[in-house]
Formats: structure tokens, C-alpha cells, sequence
């Protein structure tokens, strides 16, 4: 899930890293006595989940806190890119020296943090990349042990800055990678990390994106914060089919099933195995196959949990069949989705060996589930079929009943 700005700079200022004295706020009024009580120049940022806010009109600089209020009610009342602002961020209008830019993201190839630093801030990192290497350090690390001192160093001197500012940087960037690690964070970014006139530095934005699943373990954060329990904070919201599809995980605690993103096709997916599931909906494209959707499912659910993700996939308009395909290392028992998808088509009047293009969950209990299998004429795999096959012979048979 992502922060608001906001949000995230809360998150910097609780790990001990120096912020300015923003304010936050949904009203034109509060956001002059903001201004006022911060003094001077200051700038007004709108707070939507959405890039190009400077080119939208988003952000704007005042002089005086009448003219704070005024741009701080245009931009409450301004949409970007489909976004209306959470509120607005208050900022000082900061006199800085230099830009820096700090991050931590999970390299999910090594399947660890790694921690990137630049003395060239304020612009896209990537281009920063790009143009001038030798201004980007990056130090892998681990996520169960502390990113020491020396690391950090490490990092920050490999792009040539040295003495007080490599000093002072030092402390911020091991504060940065323990906020990272503690908060189950996927980003956790600070550009710019501003060095002011007397040597001080400062963060003027902070970008964090929290793992989905680990919100959990974070519920007093969150609190503290407003988010709510029903805040997605995905990049788009979601769709009814989606929600749907939560509400159907959410029936018991047991396993997962119903973790679905939605697409157009005719050919409804129930897959899982992590790693699994994403080669399933691959090979199904790679075969020419149309899916309907993507989805989650593995843990031994409970049989309830697997029919009602198996009626709501085969209830999505324009769906023609499903095709039901685990990795044998999810572990999930095999009787449990055979009973559960039977039971989805059986309940919806729907003929099982018509509407189950395939079943390939090879695994625990795989006897039990292919007898129910074959009792309801459904064509099934065992663990010598691959799972590139199993969906071949998923998306032909849909394309045969379609052709």
C-alpha cells in the first residue's frame, strides 16, 4: 500500500530523520494559520496518490499565508488524474544548498533491501542512473541484521562525497534502512534529502509503499496515521469483482482464495502457488488463451472458501469456462478445491465436466480429489503433465467450444 506525502514524512520524522515543519491539512482557513505560524514562503502540495502533481498546478509557492489559503482552496478543489486531494501539505519554502536523494527498495530477484544513494537528488533517480553512474552508490543488505555505519559509508563515499556531509548522511541512511526493514516497507524513499546553508540536512518529500500483507503488523502505525482498514491505496480501485473477491477471503482464516485482479477474457482462472500462479497466467496468454481474471489460491482454504472464488469467477459476465491449475508445491490439498469447485457448479446449475476446461492440482489428498473428479466427468492432470501443458489443453478446449 502507499503513503501520502504526509504520511510518509510522519514516518521519516518517528524514525529520527529531520523534517521541515510542515502541516497538514484539509481546510483553506487552517492552512493560513499554517503559513503564518511557519513564517515566510511556503509551499502548498496537494495530497493524491498520482504523479505530475507541479504540472497539474498541484504544488504552489506563497508569499504571504493570504496567498497560502487562496492557492490551498483551488488545489483542494483541483482533481489529478482522476484524484481528488486527500487534503493539503503546508512546507516551508526551503533555502537548501544541495539536493540528495536516499532510498530503499526490495530487490525481489537477490530478495533483499538495497540501499541507494545519490549526491545528485530532486529528479528521477533513474535518469540520475543513467547519465551520470558514477553518482549512484547501491549496497545490498540484510533485512534480519542492521545496516551498520560502515555501510553506510560505503554507499554514500562510492559517490565521491566526503567529510561533514559524509558524517552527517551516515546516520540518516541507517535510520532510512531500519524504518525500511521494521515496516515491512517495499519503498522507502527520501527525495530530496536537502543540505541547508548551515550544513544540516533535511527531508522535503518522502515516498513509502508498505507490503500489502503486512498491514497486519502494523495496525497501531496505521492508526496513528488514519489510514482505515478499508483503504487499498492501490494504484487504481478496485473493481466490484475484486472486492468481491475479497470479501470471499475474508469468510475464514483458513488458506487464501479470492485474491483476484480482473481482466476481459472467457476463461476464468483459479491458480495459485505463488511463483506458480504467475507462469499459469503467462502460459495461458502464451497459448493464446483470453483470462478473465488472476487470482490466489493455496493454503488449504476451507471448502467454502474455494467454492465461493470458483461461483464468483464463473458468475463474471463473458466467462465461458475455468480453468482450476495449481504448482504441486503449494501443498494445498487437491480434495479440497475439486470439492469446492464442484460444489460452485453444482450450486450455480452448471454441468462440472462442461464448465471445468481443466484441473491440474497434483498434491495432498490428490486420490480423494481425482475420484470426486471423475464422478462429475471433469478432465483432470496429475503431476507429469507440466503446468505449460495444463494450460495448452485449458486454452484449446475453450477456443474449441468458442470456435
Amino acid at each position: 500500500m502507499r503513503f501520502f506525502e504526509y504520511e510518509a514524512r510522519a514516518i521519516v520524522k518517528r524514525a529520527g530523520i529531520p523534517v521541515t515543519d510542515y502541516g497538514f491539512t484539509t481546510d483553506a482557513q487552517e492552512a493560513k494559520e499554517i503559513a503564518a505560524r511557519i513564517g515566510g514562503s511556503t509551499v502548498i502540495k496537494s495530497q493524491v496518490l498520482s504523479g505530475g502533481r507541479m504540472k497539474a498546478g498541484g504544488v504552489k509557492f506563497a508569499d504571504t499565508p493570504e496567498e497560502a489559503e487562496a492557492h490551498a482552496r483551488d488545489i483542494l478543489q483541483l482533481e489529478i488524474n482522476g484524484h481528488m486531494p486527500r487534503g493539503i501539505l503546508v512546507d516551508p519554502k526551503a533555502e537548501f544548498e544541495q539536493e540528495y536523494y536516499a532510498g530503499v527498495v526490495w530487490d525481489g530477484t537477490r530478495k533483499q533491501p538495497v540501499m541507494i544513494f545519490s549526491p545528485v537528488g530532486g529528479i528521477d533517480i533513474e535518469q540520475v542512473a543513467e547519465e551520470q553512474p558514477d553518482k549512484v552508490g547501491r549496497r545490498h543488505f540484510s533485512n534480519i541484521l542492521p545496516f551498520g555505519d560502515f555501510e553506510a559509508k560505503e554507499v554514500i563515499a562510492s559517490t565521491g562525497v566526503t567529510g561533514s556531509a559524509l558524517n552527517k548522511l551516515v546516520p540518516i541512511l541507517t535510520k532510512l534502512a531500519k524504518l525500511f526493514v521494521e515496516n515491512d516497507m517495499t519503498l522507502a524513499e527520501i527525495n530530496p534529502l536537502a543540505r541547508m546553508a548551515d550544513g544540516s540536512f533535511v527531508a522535503l518529500d518522502a515516498h513509502m509503499d508498505m507490503e500489502n500483507e503486512a498491514r497486519g503488523r502494523h495496525k497501531a502505525l496505521l492508526k496513528d496515521l488514519g489510514v482505515g482498514d478499508d483503504e487499498t491505496r492501490e494504484a487504481r480501485e478496485p473493481t466490484e469483482f475484486e472486492l468481491a473477491g475479497e470479501a470471499v477471503d475474508s469468510q475464514d482464516h483458513r488458506g487464501v482464495a479470492g485474491n483476484v485482479t480482473e481482466f476481459d477474457g472467457n476463461l476464468g482462472l483459479v491458480i495459485g502457488a505463488g511463483g506458480g500462479s504467475l507462469t499459469l497466467f503467462d502460459a495461458v496468454r502464451k497459448y493464446g488463451g483470453d483470462p478473465a481474471n488472476y487470482c490466489e489460491i493455496g493454503g488449504n482454504p476451507s471448502v467454502a472458501k474455494a467454492k465461493g472464488l470458483a461461483k464468483l469467477v464463473l458468475t463474471k459476465p463473458g466467462v465461458d469456462k475455468i480453468a482450476v491449475m495449481m504448482s504441486i508445491v503449494s501443498n494445498t490439498r487437491v480434495d479440497i478445491v475439486a470439492r469446492g469447485v464442484i460444489a460452485a457448479c453444482l450450486e450455480l446449475g452448471m454441468d462440472p465436466s462442461e464448465k471445468i476446461a481443466i484441473f491440474r492440482i497434483p498434491g495432498a489428498w490428490e486420490e480423494e480429489g481425482f475420484k470426486i473428479l471423475e464422478k462429475y466427468g471433469v478432465e483432470y492432470a496429475d503431476r507429469s503433465v507440466s503446468l505449460h501443458e495444463a494450460a495448452s489443453r485449458a486454452v484449446a478446449k475453450i477456443q474449441g467450444a468458442t470456435a
